[in-house]
């Protein structure tokens, strides 16, 4: 199929639009200008239907978007270069690492993400408007700031402690030296919080009175989810972020929402300031925000907020330019398609008289027009997959058949801005079924489905053996069905992980399905399950380690309630321990009992008929709690004492199941 036509169809139409001197300019402010409409370059890798699907993603719309890209390098002050590392030498950013993505989109990459790459590509500081910065492409999330009476009012502050030191230093550089005066987080999210303490540190911020601005619910939602499921999601993230691939056109190119995630330490402050589910007005630093609610759209806790002075409208994480998760590929709890909708909609009267539209992901929007414009469009994605999925579920369709012929209307998909970068109109069908009707489908046949290694043996005797199963899913390998080709070869890996053949056939059709997707957190599933088909998993896990310094702010009974859902009942059957935790520090002791094979635990005077008590300070139990003392340290500390019975206590801690969080995915 050809490509050229189109191409230069969009070539021509951007130039009609700008004209010879706009188009050029364009073309330099991106860096790529119509190449994001260019024909793929061939590479071997690509199976012909790859580059016969891309050329059809080519044909149906204008990539060439003018007035975007004019949008996301609007305003630059200044382009960082160069890395940012830990006191150790750690990387923890490099913004070098995507200067592949530039000209073309390569036979590798969706040309629609391709698009979206090169837009997230423009990273620095710009001006928004008088009296508002952002800083873009230091990390997944941008850090706003706002210019107090003061000094900086400092909205979202990435996700570790390292980028956002580094951010902060690139601001002064070229705006000069203003303290901090203030600390606005918008949502629970740690890609908005996490930088915190590379903003302002905890004792400044204390000894001046810095007011930490956050939402209702804040502390509860950014201190749990993390802790609860700190070993399944890091590790499925890694496949969302294709933590493990390479930064090249045959691996990570973008991730939607921006470039990728920094590494380095994770913080937290406590909100001085919590602004109630109603919203309302505060003068911060001499400047008027007025806060609305938006908490359980896109995060449970969260706001946006008019600065009507400014005439500027922040829509946080509820509004950008990608169509967002209503389920998140690294696990979490479905979000509401119909609330998230109703919010956007309240937005476009929220955001009356505002001139800019900046938010916490993405480039601004500017114009009144413009910025109801956008509003609607992702008002109307949101709720148009809501409702069609609604309609189809009561007509008995399952998730799996609405998700596959369920297409945004034309209306909606020729505007880039709710396309799928991030989210997609395919799993947030699914997501939609399960906020409603849950995981079951009806069908008798899936109350309690084959374990993967049990139904694998059975469908590969059932194909006539593993050559026979091999062989046809080279075929539809060959002609291009590589979901099928992955359906089968998943089976006969299930059944043997140790087929070698046959995790190579699963690579090869994952890496055409990564080669597809315009969704970067498709890619890098698919290219991450690639990779892991090849290499196993990892030999390390994320570990709770770095988080440690949001995790001083962890209430006990969150430790708690992972420590309980990490005991062995298998082990603690028959067992019947209690044991006293005292935490001077805190003037808190909790009872622990186990009984039943379930740890229970509840803060009160210590128990009576305790067999143990275990008095200790915070900063050990966090070192306990996150794999960094074991029970040699417990035993030897000054921080710790123990009385009573040293058994019942090393047996109930012994019973918590440390999990690495390396296991398999594509090869268990």
């Amino acid at each position: 199929m050809s490509i050229g036509k189109p191409w230069l169809q969009s070539a021509r139409r951007q130039a009609r639009v700008l004209g010879p001197t706009g188009a050029l300019s364009v073309a330099l402010l991106a860096g790529c200008g119509p190449a994001a409409v260019a024909p793929p370059a061939t590479d071997g890798r690509v199976a012909p239907a790859v580059r016969e699907a891309h050329a059809r993603v080519v044909a149906e719309a204008d990539l060439s978007d003018p007035a975007t890209f004019a949008d996301a390098a609007r305003g630059l002050v200044a382009r960082p270069r160069g890395q940012v590392r830990d006191a150790e030498g750690a990387l923890v950013w490099d913004f070098d690492a995507f200067a592949f993505v530039r000209g073309p989109a390569p036979a590798t990459v969706d040309p629609s993400l391709w698009r979206q790459a090169l837009l997230n590509n423009h990273a620095g500081l710009f001006k928004v408007v008088d009296r508002i910065w952002q800083l873009r492409g230091f990390d997944l999330a941008n850090i706003t700031l706002v210019e107090g009476d003061t000094g900086w009012i400092v909205v979202d502050t990435a996700t570790t402690r390292e980028a956002a030191a580094a951010a902060m230093a690139f601001a002064r550089r070229h705006l000069g030296e203003r303290p901090v005066s203030a600390v606005v987080f918008t949502h629970s999210h740690v890609d908005h919080f996490g930088g915190a303490l590379g903003v302002i540190g905890a004792e400044e911020a204390r000894a001046r009175g810095v007011p930490i601005v956050a939402p209702a619910g804040f502390m509860d939602e950014a201190t749990s989810e993390n802790l609860m499921m700190g070993g399944a999601m890091p590790r499925r993230a890694m496949y969302m972020y294709g933590d493990r691939l390479p930064r090249d056109a045959g691996g990570v190119v973008d991730n939607g929402l921006g470039k990728a995630v920094a590494q380095g330490r994770i913080g937290l402050l406590a909100p001085t300031v919590t602004i109630a589910a109603s919203g309302g007005e505060q003068l911060i630093d001499g400047v008027r925000f007025v806060f609305h609610d938006v908490g359980g759209s896109e995060a449970p806790s969260e706001f946006v907020f008019s600065l009507p002075d400014l005439r500027a409208f922040c829509g946080a994480e509820l509004a950008s330019h990608t169509l967002h998760n209503l389920y998140t590929l690294r696990g979490a709890k479905v979000r509401d398609a119909l609330k998230w909708a109703g919010y956007l909609d309240r937005a476009i009267g929220w955001s009356e008289g505002a001139q800019v539209m900046f938010n916490q992901h993405h480039w601004p929007v500017w114009g009144g027009d413009r910025i109801r414009t956008s509003l609607a469009l992702q008002r109307d994605a949101y709720r148009f997959i809501h409702d069609q999925t609604v309609r189809r579920m009561n007509a008995g369709e399952t998730a799996a058949e609405i998700a596959e012929t369920l297409r945004l209307p034309k209306v909606l998909r020729d505007h880039l801005t709710v396309r799928g970068y991030y989210g997609t109109v395919r799993h947030n069908v699914f997501a939609v079924f399960q906020f409603y009707l849950g995981w079951y489908d009806a069908h008798p046949s899936n109350l309690s489905p084959l374990p993967p290694a049990q139904a694998g043996r059975g469908y590969v005797e059932l194909a006539g053996g593993r050559d026979a199963l091999l062989a046809a899913a080279r075929r539809a390998h060959d002609r291009g069905d590589f979901r099928w080709a992955a359906e089968l070869l998943r089976h006969a890996v299930h059944a043997d992980a140790d087929d070698a053949e046959a995790r190579e056939a699963l690579a090869r059709a994952f890496e055409q399905l990564g080669y597809l997707a315009e969704s970067s957190a498709w890619r890098n599933a698919y290219l991450s399950g690639a990779f892991e088909a090849r290499h196993g998993p990892p030999e390390r896990g994320v570990t709770l380690a770095r988080m440690q310094d949001m995790l001083a702010h962890v209430p006990v009974e969150r430790f708690l309630d992972r420590m309980a859902a990490s005991i062995d009942g298998v082990d603690a059957e028959g067992l019947s321990i209690t044991v006293n935790l005292s935490f001077p520090d805190r003037g808190e002791n909790h009872v622990l009992r186990l009984e039943n094979a379930v740890l229970r635990h509840a803060e009160g005077p210590p128990a009576a008929e305790a067999t143990a008590t275990l008095t200790l300070g915070t900063p050990l139990f966090v070192r306990l709690m996150t794999g960094q003392a074991g029970a040699a340290a417990l035993m030897t500390s000054d921080e710790a004492d123990i009385e009573g019975s040293l058994v019942d206590l090393a047996r109930l801690f012994s019973l918590v199941d440390k999990a690495p969080g390396t296991f398999p995915i594509v090869t268990r």
